[in-house]
C-alpha cells in the first residue's frame, strides 16, 4: 500500500508541476519575458529563430518568404519582448499576437471574404462536411450541404482542407473565390491486415479478419492483451473476475471442444509472427495493433491449433528518423463493486428472535463483524512504461521496460510484473536483405490465497456475532461442516509464485530476383517457474501437522524454427502471391520436481528451507502430479491467393501437421480452406451510384483442428501405482497401467462456413461487416467411461462426437459529427451464436448425455445442476422445477407425474434454460473537443441464464443457529430445510447493460520544445450496471463446459478509477 501511496504522491504531484508550469507559461506571456538581441541586417527569419532560442516561444505565420527574408537591425539588451516585437513590427510591416507560448505573425493585408465549393476528384460531386481551417490558427469552418463554404481570411493566408478518406490540401489565399477538388486517400484504402505468415490488402482481402488499433483498446488494469479487446470485436466473448492472477476465459464464436484444460477453448495466440508465443512477454503499452482472425480462411494455415480462432499481436517498431522516448503511466484504486448482503449481528438476532430461536452461547460473543470487510482492502494497481525508438540510414531500434503492480481487493492476492524488450533491425543490400533480433524478458510475481475458495465461501456464512480475535486468538468453532474463520485463513497460510520467461526471436527477409521473397523465423522462449506455499500450525484445515510446507520448480520450453517463400507478382491487371512453408516446433513442460514436508520447528521457516521439517512416520511425499512431457509439430503450409482487377478474388489454403501426441494411426491431418471475394463497387453498373465507394462479398469454408492443452502421452499407454501387494510379509507398492492407450486418437476438426459482406458509405462516414457463419466441430474429444473388464483403466480418450455453432455478426463504424472543432466517432458491434452438441457418439461408444457441473455444497455432494446431450447448447441447466412452500413452510418441487414433493429424486429434473446468451454487444463512443478527448463505452449481454448457486447454499435458513444467512431470506422460514436446494428457483436472468469504461483526456498545446506531447486523463472502469441479477456481477464465466453458475468462490469484481499520463519527447 505504501508503494502505491507514493506512486499516486508521485504522479499527482507530477500533474501538479506541468500545470504550474503550464500556468507559469501562460503568466509569464501576460508578464514579463525579457531577450537579447544584438542584430544588423539580419533576415526577420533569423531573428524569430533567435528569439525562439531564448525565449521557448514559438513563431507561426502565414508570411510569404520574401517577407521573411527582409533585413533589420535591433540593438535589444534584456527587453520585454513585447517590445522588441514592436520594434519588429516597426521595420517588417509584420504585426504579432501572443496567444500561451505561440506568437502569430500577420500580415498587414486586409482580410477579405473567402468562399468556394470542395468537390471529389473522381466523381465531380460536392462534399459536404469537410473542414475548412486557416493553418495556424484555431478559426475554421465546415463545407455546407452543398459543399460550399466561406471564410475570413487574409492574402496569402493557407487554407487546409481535410475530409475522412482524402487527402488533405493546403492552398494558399490569392482571391475571393478558392474552389478545390480532394483526391480519396489511396493509402487508407490500401491498409493492411496482418495475416498468417503476411500482410493483405484489407481493400482485397477474402477471409474474416478484424484488426484493432492501439487508439482503441480498451482502457484499465490489465495483465492479459485480450482484455484489450473485451467488447471491441464481435463474437469475442471474454469474461474475468476481479482476481488480479486469474486469466479471463476466452472464447471465439462459441464453444467447440468438451475439454477444458491448457487453453483447449481460447485463440491461438501469435506474437510478432512467433506461433504459440507467451501473451506475458508483452506489455499492453508496447502492442500496436490487434488483429483477430475468425473464419478458416484465416486461420487454417494455423492447422491444428485454430479451431478457436487466432489473435495476432503485432509490437510498436522503430522508424528511421529522429529517436522517440515516451512514457505511459497510471495509478489507480479498485473497490469492490457489488458484494452480497449479508445480516449483521443485528439482522441476525431480530431474525432468530422472531422465529423463536437463540444462538448458541458460544457464538453469541456481542460483536458485529462485517467478515466482507475484514477480508478484503482497497485495491491498488499502477503501470509504468518507458520505452525508446527510433533509426537511422538501414537501422531501426526499439526498447521498453514496462513494471506493472495490481494489489487484488482480497488481502494477500497480488500480481507484479516486469517486463523488457528490445528490438533491432538492420537492411542491408539495398534492402534485399532484412535482418531482426528480438528479446522479449518478463519476471512476475503471483501471491495467491491458498484455499481461496473455502476463504470467499466463509466470508459469507461466517457469524457476525463472533468478532476476529478474542483474548488474541482467532475465534474458531471446528465442530461445523467447512466453518473456518476466514481472517485466519489467511493469516496462517501464504502462497507464492514466480515466473520468469524470455523470448529469442531472429528473423531474416531475403528478396530475390522475379518477386520472390525468402523468410527464416527461428525463436526459442523458456519460462522458469518456481513456487512454493507454507502452512502454519495454526492453519484450521489442516490440524496437528506443526506446519506443512510445499516447493516445486519447474522449466518449460517453446521452440519453432519456420522458413517459407513468398511469390508475389502484378501484371496487367492479374495479382498474384503464393506462398510455401515448413515449421518444426517442440515443446517440453514438466522438466522439474514439486515436494512437500511438515513438521517444523517454527513457523518462521516457510517454505524457503522445506528440509528443516521432521515428517512423521509413514508421511507420504507429495511429488505433485507433473511430468516431463516432450511435443513435438511438423507442419507444411501454402497459400495462393489471386485477384482479377481489384474485382475478382479467390483464395487457397492447405496446411498438414504431423503430431507426436496423437495416436500412432493418426499422427497426421491435413487442413485446407477456400474463399472467394467479389468487390462490387468495381462493376461498371455500381460507377455511377453515389451511395457505396466499397462494396465486397466475401464466402469461404475450410477446416482447423484442436491440439491446445494436450497432453503428448494423452493416446499412450501410461503405468503409476496402482495400490499394494503383500509379498513376504510386507506390502509393497504395484505398478500397472493408468491410462489406456488410443492409436486411433486423432484431431478434433472444425469445419466452418462463413458469408460477408464489408461496405463503406457516405464518403467513409459509415463503414462496417455484416457475417454469417456456420461452424462444426467433429470428432470430439472425451473421457469417455468403460469397462475395467475390457481396458485397463476406466475412462479411454476417444473421438466422440459434434458440437455445431451458427450465428451472424454485425459491425458499424462511424463519424456522425465532424467539424473544426468537433469530432464525435462511434463504433457498435453486435453478435448472436446458437451452440448446439449435435452428437456424443461413434461407431464404438454411444452416450445420450452427460451430467456436469457440480457446485457442491453441505448435503448436495455429487449434485450436478448442468447436463450436455445431444440437441442442447453447453450450459444447459437440468434443475427441480420449484413449486413454492407447503403448508408446514417447506419448500417443494414438482414431481416428473406433475404432482408435488417435498423429497426430490434425479427423475424429477427438467430442463431450465441455458447460460448461453442470445445477443452480445459494444458500442463506443469518443468525442473530440479542442484539446479534451472523451471516451464512453458501453456493453452488455441478453439472454443468458445463471444460476445463483452462491444465494442458493447461503439460503440455510434450518441451520441458522450455525451459518448466518443473506438480507434477502429475513421472511424464510427457519423450518425450511429445503431452501437451498439447487432448483429453478435460483435462475436468475444474465441479461445486462454496463457502462464499462468512461476516460476523460487532455492533450496540453506545445509549451515546452523538449516535449513533444504531453497528455493527462482519468479513467473509471465498471462504472455502471443495469440489471435484474441479484448476485454479485452478472458476467460469470462462459468458458469451460459450465458455463453460468455464479459459485460461492467467485473473487468480486472491481469498480476501478484510474489517473495517468502519456509523454514522448
Amino acid at each position: 500500500m505504501k508503494k502505491y501511496i507514493f506512486s499516486l504522491l508521485s504522479a499527482i504531484y507530477l500533474m501538479c508541476t506541468v500545470i504550474q508550469a503550464s500556468a507559469a507559461n501562460v503568466n509569464r506571456t501576460s508578464d514579463s519575458i525579457n531577450c537579447t538581441i544584438q542584430v544588423s541586417e539580419k533576415s526577420i527569419k533569423e531573428v524569430f529563430s533567435l528569439i525562439e532560442k531564448q525565449t521557448g516561444l514559438r513563431f507561426i505565420h502565414n508570411a510569404t518568404e520574401a517577407q521573411l527574408s527582409k533585413k533589420i537591425s535591433l540593438s535589444e539588451n534584456n527587453q520585454p519582448i513585447d517590445e522588441v516585437l514592436k520594434k519588429i513590427a516597426k521595420q517588417s510591416g509584420l504585426t504579432f499576437k501572443r496567444v500561451d507560448q505561440t506568437i502569430y505573425v500577420q500580415t498587414t493585408a486586409r482580410l477579405m471574404r473567402v468562399s468556394g465549393k470542395v468537390i471529389d476528384a473522381q466523381t465531380g460531386e460536392t462534399l459536404p462536411g469537410v473542414s475548412v481551417k486557416l493553418k495556424g490558427s484555431t478559426d475554421g469552418t465546415v463545407t455546407d450541404i452543398t459543399g460550399s463554404y466561406h471564410i475570413e481570411a487574409a492574402e496569402n493566408n493557407i487554407l487546409v482542407f481535410s475530409f475522412i478518406g482524402y487527402l488533405s490540401q493546403e492552398l494558399p489565399v490569392s482571391g475571393g473565390t478558392l474552389n478545390i477538388s480532394l483526391k480519396a486517400d489511396q493509402a487508407a484504402l490500401k491498409e493492411v491486415v496482418v495475416v498468417g505468415y503476411g500482410k493483405q490488402s484489407r481493400q482485397l482481402l477474402t477471409s474474416s479478419i478484424v484488426s484493432v488499433q492501439n487508439k482503441d483498446f480498451n482502457k484499465g488494469a490489465f495483465s492479459n492483451p485480450a482484455q484489450l479487446l473485451q467488447g471491441k470485436v464481435a463474437g469475442l466473448n471474454i469474461t474475468r473476475s476481479g482476481d488480479p492472477n486469474e486469466a479471463p476465459s476466452i472464447s471465439l464464436r462459441g464453444p467447440s471442444t468438451l475439454r477444458t484444460t491448457g487453453g483447449a477453448q481460447e485463440p491461438f495466440y501469435v506474437i510478432d509472427g512467433v506461433a504459440g508465443a507467451d501473451y506475458r512477454l508483452v506489455s499492453p503499452d508496447d502492442i500496436e495493433t490487434i488483429d483477430v482472425l475468425k473464419d478458416a480462411s484465416a486461420t487454417a494455415i494455423y492447422g491444428t491449433r485454430a479451431a478457436n480462432g487466432v489473435i495476432i499481436i503485432t509490437t510498436k517498431k522503430g522508424k528511421t528518423g529522429q529517436s522517440v522516448v515516451s512514457y505511459n503511466a497510471y495509478a489507480g484504486i479498485e473497490n469492490i463493486a457489488n458484494s452480497i448482503k449479508m445480516m449483521n449481528a443485528s439482522q441476525l438476532n431480530d431474525y432468530l428472535t422472531k422465529n423463536g430461536l437463540a444462538l448458541d452461547p458460544s457464538d453469541q460473543k456481542g460483536a458485529n463483524t462485517d467478515w466482507q470487510k475484514e477480508v478484503s482492502r482497497t485495491g491498488s494497481s499502477q503501470n509504468h512504461n518507458v520505452a525508446l525508438s527510433g533509426g537511422f540510414n538501414q537501422t531501426t531500434y526499439s526498447a521498453s521496460v514496462n513494471y506493472f503492480d495490481d494489489k487484488g481487493i482480497l488481502k494477500g492476492s497480488e500480481l507484479s510484473r516486469l517486463t523488457t524488450k528490445a528490438a533491432i533491425e538492420q537492411k542491408a543490400f539495398n534492402d534485399h536483405l532484412k535482418l531482426g533480433l528480438s528479446v522479449n524478458n518478463s519476471s512476475s510475481t503471483s501471491d495467491i490465497i491458498p484455499n481461496q475458495n473455502i476463504v470467499l465461501y466463509n466470508m459469507l456464512r461466517y457469524l457476525p456475532t463472533v468478532p476476529v480475535k478474542q483474548n488474541g486468538v482467532y475465534t474458531e468453532n471446528l465442530q461445523r461442516i467447512q466453518y473456518y474463520n476466514p481472517v485466519a485463513l489467511l493469516a496462517d497460510a501464504n502462497q507464492q509464485s514466480k515466473s520468469k520467461l524470455n523470448l529469442i526471436s531472429a528473423t531474416a527477409e531475403l528478396k530475390l530476383p522475379f518477386g520472390f521473397t525468402y523468410n527464416i523465423n527461428l525463436s526459442t522462449q523458456n519460462e522458469q517457474v518456481n513456487g512454493g506455499s507454507y502452512y502454519n500450525s495454526q492453519y484450521t484445515l489442516d490440524q496437528g501437522v506443526n506446519g506443512e510446507a510445499y516447493r516445486s520448480s519447474y522449466e518449460n520450453t517453446h521452440k519453432v524454427g519456420e522458413t517459407f517463400l513468398t511469390y508475389d507478382k502484378i501484371t496487367g491487371k492479374h495479382n498474384i502471391n503464393v506462398l510455401a512453408g515448413y515449421s518444426l516446433q517442440q515443446d517440453v513442460n514438466g522438466d522439474g520436481f514439486q515436494a512437500n514436508n511438515r513438521n517444523f520447528p517454527t513457523d518462521d521457516i516457510g517454505y524457503l528451507n522445506i528440509g528443516l521439517g521432521s515428517p512423521p512416520n509413514g508421511f507420504k511425499t507429495d511429488w505433485g502430479s507433473n511430468l516431463y512431457q516432450k511435443l513435438r509439430l511438423i507442419s507444411y503450409y501454402s497459400r495462393a491467393k489471386y485477384s482479377f482487377d481489384n474485382k475478382y478474388l479467390v483464395q487457397l489454403s492447405l496446411r498438414r501437421d504431423g503430431s507426436s501426441a496423437f495416436g500412432a494411426n493418426n499422427k497426421w491431418g491435413t487442413f485446407p480452406s477456400a474463399s472467394l471475394g467479389w468487390r462490387i463497387i468495381e462493376e461498371s453498373f455500381m460507377k455511377k451510384q453515389t451511395l457505396f465507394n466499397d462494396l465486397k462479398l466475401r464466402a469461404s469454408y475450410g477446416i482447423t483442428g484442436n491440439s491446445l492443452g494436450f497432453d503428448p502421452l494423452i493416446a499412450q499407454i501410461k503405468y503409476g501405482n496402482v495400490g499394494a501387494f503383500y509379498n513376504n510379509g510386507t506390502f509393497t507398492n504395484a505398478i500397472g497401467p493408468t491410462q489406456n492407450p488410443n492409436p486411433d486418437l486423432k484431431w478434433e476438426k472444425t469445419a466452418m462456413y462463413n458469408l460477408g459482406l464489408d461496405f463503406s458509405l457516405l464518403k467513409g462516414r459509415v463503414s462496417g461487416t455484416l457475417e454469417v457463419y456456420d461452424k462444426k466441430t467433429s470428432d470430439l474429444i472425451y473421457f469417455y467411461p468403460v469397462s475395467t473388464t475390457q481396458y485397463f483403466a476406466n475412462t479411454l480418450t476417444a473421438n466422440v462426437g459434434d458440437i455445431s455453432n451458427k450465428g451472424y455478426e454485425i459491425t458499424i463504424n462511424a463519424t456522425p459529427v465532424q467539424t473544426s472543432k468537433f469530432r464525435w466517432n462511434t463504433s457498435l458491434n453486435v453478435a448472436h451464436n446458437n451452440n448446439k452438441l449435435v452428437s456424443l457418439s461413434n461407431s464404438a461408444f454411444k452416450l445420450d448425455s452427460i451430467p456436469v457441473a457440480e457446485p457442491g455444497g453441505q448435503g448436495e455432494t455429487g449434485y450436478k445442476v448442468q447436463i450436455l446431450k445431444t440437441g442442447y447448447p453447453v450450459g444447459q441447466f437440468l434443475l427441480y422445477k420449484y413449486a413454492g412452500k407447503n403448508a408446514a413452510g417447506v419448500s417443494q418441487f414438482y414431481s416428473r407425474s406433475g404432482g408435488l414433493t417435498t423429497t426430490p429424486t434425479s427423475k424429477d429434473y427438467y430442463y431450465a434454460g441455458n447460460a448461453q446468451p442470445k445477443l452480445l454487444f459494444g458500442f463506443n463512443n469518443s468525442f473530440a473537443y479542442g484539446n479534451f478527448d472523451l471516451n464512453v463505452f458501453i456493453r452488455g449481454s441478453l439472454g443468458g441464464k445463471i444460476l445463483n448457486a452462491t444465494l442458493a447454499d447461503l439460503n440455510r435458513t434450518s441451520d441458522v443457529r450455525s451459518y448466518n444467512l443473506p438480507v434477502s431470506s429475513a421472511n424464510e422460514s427457519p423450518k425450511d430445510v429445503n431452501a437451498y436446494i439447487y432448483s429453478d428457483r435460483y435462475i436468475e436472468s444474465g441479461s445486462y447493460l454496463r457502462l464499462d469504461n468512461a476516460t476523460l483526456g487532455y492533450t496540453f498545446p506545445k509549451f515546452t520544445p523538449g516535449i513533444r506531447n504531453l497528455r493527462l486523463y482519468v479513467s473509471g472502469n465498471n462504472l455502471a450496471t443495469i440489471t435484474g441479477y441479484k448476485g454479485i456481477d452478472p458476467e460469470v464465466s462462459l468458458g469451460g463446459l459450465t458455463p453460468g453458475i455464479d459459485n460461492k468462490n467467485y473473487y468480486p469484481r472491481t469498480r476501478a478509477f484510474l489517473f495517468g499520463l502519456s509523454a514522448s519527447f
